[in-house]
């Protein structure tokens, strides 16, 4: 807790020295344009072979253009700050999805698990940011909303950046887990959320350890997904 809070404070001295720049067209003066904020505007349902159809996926987006710089600076480039803006229009999907989904103002939000070393190089478990920022955003609407940080990835699985789909799949078969002390609390409806669907391999195997726990899961939401 306290690394986050001085990285926020670097980030913030970095500001009043470099002034804020889109992250998705490098417009001045703003984080997150409105014009850029639109490529997150929508929700979409988000089909792969690994999914159940148990619980349905959806995406604000495409992973493309100004979502994908976006989602890269926060992701990787350390632009913490995108977090707000982002958890924002993730809490606007979700109240969006809360009819068909049934989550009637209250939920439980579980972010996807990073690897541990790709978390420390990040700065952060970057999901769970926007989890936490998700459920702000949430609660100033009158919502009910927890975030469980359950989930974990083994450190036997490698890093799926250079891996094919069926790579990947074998890659975190049986590697992620749920830890004790962190769960959702009982009866909650649960939402999972994702920065990314690609192959769909992480989200399923998520979905799959959740439902097997006995979690009531609804749906899942990501900020982007990518074609096909």
């Amino acid at each position: 807790m306290r690394a986050d809070l001085l990285r926020d404070a670097a980030t913030g001295l970095l500001d009043l020295v470099f002034p804020l720049r889109c992250a998705g067209c490098r417009r001045g003066g703003t984080a997150w344009c409105r014009t850029c904020a639109g490529e997150l505007g929508g929700l979409r349902r988000v089909d792969r072979p690994l999914f159940t159809g148990e619980v349905p996926v959806y995406a604000l987006g495409r992973y493309r253009r100004a979502a994908r710089r976006a989602v890269l600076a926060f992701k990787e480039s350390g632009q913490r700050h995108l977090a707000e803006p982002l958890g924002q229009q993730l809490g606007t999907g979700l109240r969006a999805l809360a009819d068909q989904v049934g989550l009637e103002g209250r939920c439980c939000l579980v972010p996807a698990p990073s690897k541990a070393i790709a978390a420390r190089r990040r700065g952060g478990p970057h999901v769970l940011r926007l989890a936490d920022r998700t459920a702000s955003a949430l609660v100033v609407r009158g919502w009910q909303v927890e975030v469980a940080d359950c989930l974990v990835t083994d450190r036997s699985a490698a890093d799926s950046t250079d891996l094919d789909a069926p790579e990947r799949v074998k890659n975190l078969a049986g590697r992620v887990l749920v830890r004790s002390g962190r769960l959702p609390a009982s009866g909650w409806p649960v939402v999972l959320l994702d920065d990314v669907v690609t192959t769909g391999a992480t989200v399923a195997e998520c979905l799959r350890v959740l439902l097997a726990s006995g979690f009531d899961v609804r749906a899942a939401l990501s900020l982007t997904s990518t074609s096909g």
